[in-house]
Protein backbone atom coordinates (compact mmCIF):
# COMPACT_ATOMS: atom_id res chain seq x y z
CA UNK A 1 0.00 0.00 0.00
CA UNK A 2 1.22 3.62 -1.07
CA UNK A 3 -0.10 6.59 0.16
CA UNK A 4 0.51 10.00 -1.62
CA UNK A 5 0.87 13.46 -0.19
CA UNK A 6 0.81 17.02 -1.38
CA UNK A 7 4.29 18.40 -1.93
CA UNK A 8 4.71 20.31 1.52
CA UNK A 9 7.86 22.77 2.50
CA UNK A 10 9.02 20.08 5.09
CA UNK A 11 9.32 17.31 2.65
CA UNK A 12 12.54 18.88 1.25
CA UNK A 13 15.23 17.20 3.16
CA UNK A 14 13.59 13.24 2.31
CA UNK A 15 13.11 14.50 -1.15
CA UNK A 16 16.71 15.90 -1.82
CA UNK A 17 17.62 12.92 -0.14
CA UNK A 18 15.56 10.62 -1.82
CA UNK A 19 16.81 12.02 -5.57
CA UNK A 20 20.57 11.63 -4.68
CA UNK A 21 20.33 8.38 -3.06
CA UNK A 22 18.45 7.43 -6.92
CA UNK A 23 20.28 9.43 -9.26
CA UNK A 24 22.17 7.38 -10.93
CA UNK A 25 19.06 4.89 -11.17
CA UNK A 26 16.88 7.32 -12.39
CA UNK A 27 19.65 8.74 -15.04
CA UNK A 28 19.39 4.74 -16.72
CA UNK A 29 16.49 5.73 -18.26
CA UNK A 30 15.61 9.39 -18.10
CA UNK A 31 17.24 12.49 -18.33
CA UNK A 32 19.65 13.68 -15.39
CA UNK A 33 18.76 16.55 -13.75
CA UNK A 34 22.46 18.09 -13.78
CA UNK A 35 24.65 19.04 -10.91
CA UNK A 36 22.80 22.10 -9.86
CA UNK A 37 19.51 20.57 -9.03
CA UNK A 38 21.16 17.99 -6.05
CA UNK A 39 22.91 21.06 -4.66
CA UNK A 40 21.24 22.30 -0.91
CA UNK A 41 21.04 25.72 -2.53
CA UNK A 42 19.51 24.37 -5.81
CA UNK A 43 17.53 21.84 -4.44
CA UNK A 44 15.94 24.71 -1.92
CA UNK A 45 15.37 26.58 -4.69
CA UNK A 46 13.60 24.62 -6.80
CA UNK A 47 11.49 22.95 -4.23
CA UNK A 48 10.52 26.60 -3.51
CA UNK A 49 9.30 27.51 -6.64
CA UNK A 50 7.57 23.71 -6.93
CA UNK A 51 5.34 24.88 -3.96
CA UNK A 52 4.71 28.62 -5.92
CA UNK A 53 3.66 26.89 -8.47
CA UNK A 54 1.37 24.19 -6.71
CA UNK A 55 -0.31 27.50 -4.39
CA UNK A 56 -1.46 28.98 -7.69
CA UNK A 57 -3.00 25.57 -9.14
CA UNK A 58 -0.73 25.57 -12.01
CA UNK A 59 0.53 22.17 -11.21
CA UNK A 60 0.11 19.26 -8.40
CA UNK A 61 3.35 17.55 -6.78
CA UNK A 62 3.07 14.65 -4.69
CA UNK A 63 5.27 12.75 -2.70
CA UNK A 64 5.09 8.76 -2.60
CA UNK A 65 4.85 7.13 0.50
CA UNK A 66 5.35 3.47 1.45
CA UNK A 67 4.03 1.42 4.45
CA UNK A 68 6.71 2.66 6.63
CA UNK A 69 5.87 6.52 5.80
CA UNK A 70 9.70 6.50 3.99
CA UNK A 71 9.47 8.93 0.89
CA UNK A 72 10.07 6.23 -2.01
CA UNK A 73 8.70 8.26 -4.66
CA UNK A 74 6.82 11.10 -6.32
CA UNK A 75 4.29 11.61 -8.93
CA UNK A 76 3.17 15.22 -10.52
CA UNK A 77 0.17 16.90 -12.59
CA UNK A 78 2.07 19.45 -14.36
CA UNK A 79 0.37 22.28 -16.65
CA UNK A 80 -3.03 22.03 -15.59
CA UNK A 81 -4.76 23.98 -18.59
CA UNK A 82 -8.47 23.22 -19.68
CA UNK A 83 -8.91 19.82 -17.90
CA UNK A 84 -5.31 18.51 -18.92
CA UNK A 85 -2.24 18.34 -17.45
CA UNK A 86 1.10 16.30 -17.70
CA UNK A 87 1.65 13.39 -15.59
CA UNK A 88 5.15 12.62 -14.74
CA UNK A 89 6.35 10.04 -12.07
CA UNK A 90 9.50 8.46 -10.60
CA UNK A 91 9.92 5.42 -8.20
CA UNK A 92 12.88 4.89 -6.21
CA UNK A 93 15.71 1.77 -7.03
CA UNK A 94 14.76 0.12 -3.64
CA UNK A 95 10.64 0.16 -4.50
CA UNK A 96 10.95 -0.40 -8.14
CA UNK A 97 8.89 -3.75 -9.14
CA UNK A 98 6.64 -3.51 -6.23
CA UNK A 99 3.83 -2.40 -8.13
CA UNK A 100 4.45 0.94 -6.53
CA UNK A 101 4.28 3.48 -9.37
CA UNK A 102 0.98 1.58 -11.05
CA UNK A 103 -0.60 2.35 -7.45
CA UNK A 104 0.82 5.52 -7.66
CA UNK A 105 -0.37 6.08 -11.00
CA UNK A 106 -3.56 5.12 -10.27
CA UNK A 107 -4.19 6.96 -6.94
CA UNK A 108 -3.46 10.57 -8.70
CA UNK A 109 -5.32 9.65 -11.70
CA UNK A 110 -8.45 9.28 -9.40
CA UNK A 111 -7.27 12.71 -7.55
CA UNK A 112 -7.30 14.06 -10.78
CA UNK A 113 -11.06 13.44 -11.62
CA UNK A 114 -12.31 13.78 -8.08
CA UNK A 115 -10.35 16.43 -6.84
CA UNK A 116 -8.92 18.54 -9.42
CA UNK A 117 -11.31 18.31 -12.04
CA UNK A 118 -9.39 16.84 -14.83
CA UNK A 119 -10.87 14.90 -17.78
CA UNK A 120 -7.08 13.69 -19.51
CA UNK A 121 -3.44 13.08 -18.74
CA UNK A 122 -0.45 12.84 -20.90
CA UNK A 123 3.15 11.45 -20.40
CA UNK A 124 6.06 10.70 -22.11
CA UNK A 125 8.61 7.87 -21.41
CA UNK A 126 11.80 7.17 -23.08
CA UNK A 127 12.14 3.89 -25.45
CA UNK A 128 14.39 2.67 -22.70
CA UNK A 129 12.04 2.50 -20.02
CA UNK A 130 9.89 -0.38 -20.68
CA UNK A 131 8.48 -0.91 -17.22
CA UNK A 132 7.26 2.90 -17.21
CA UNK A 133 4.99 1.81 -20.06
CA UNK A 134 3.49 -1.33 -18.66
CA UNK A 135 2.75 1.15 -15.81
CA UNK A 136 0.88 3.54 -17.91
CA UNK A 137 -0.82 0.69 -19.69
CA UNK A 138 -2.65 -0.84 -16.82
CA UNK A 139 -3.51 2.50 -16.11
CA UNK A 140 -5.40 3.03 -19.13
CA UNK A 141 -2.85 5.09 -21.13
CA UNK A 142 -2.91 4.21 -24.88
CA UNK A 143 0.18 5.17 -26.89
CA UNK A 144 -0.78 8.27 -29.23
CA UNK A 145 2.70 8.69 -31.26
CA UNK A 146 6.47 8.60 -31.02
CA UNK A 147 8.68 11.98 -29.34
CA UNK A 148 11.58 12.85 -27.51
CA UNK A 149 12.30 12.77 -23.99
CA UNK A 150 15.72 14.89 -23.14
CA UNK A 151 16.60 13.75 -27.03
CA UNK A 152 15.87 10.69 -26.38
CA UNK A 153 13.53 8.43 -28.35
CA UNK A 154 10.49 8.40 -26.57
CA UNK A 155 6.72 7.67 -26.29
CA UNK A 156 3.66 10.13 -26.03
CA UNK A 157 0.60 8.41 -23.93
CA UNK A 158 -2.75 9.39 -23.05
CA UNK A 159 -5.63 9.06 -20.88
CA UNK A 160 -9.10 10.37 -21.18
CA UNK A 161 -12.01 9.92 -19.71
CA UNK A 162 -10.30 9.96 -16.12
CA UNK A 163 -13.58 9.39 -14.10
CA UNK A 164 -14.07 6.18 -16.02
CA UNK A 165 -12.17 2.72 -14.75
CA UNK A 166 -8.96 2.21 -16.92
CA UNK A 167 -9.98 0.16 -20.28
CA UNK A 168 -13.54 1.90 -20.40
CA UNK A 169 -14.71 3.54 -23.13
Amino acid sequence: MVTLEPLRADHADALLAFERENRAYFARTVPDRGDAYFTPEGFTERHRALLDEQHARVCRFHVVLGEDGELIGRVNLMDLVDGSAELGYRVGEQAAGRGVATAAVAQVCRLAAADYGLTSLTAVTTLANPASMRVLARNGFTRVENTTVGGQPGVRYQRRHLGAAPGSP
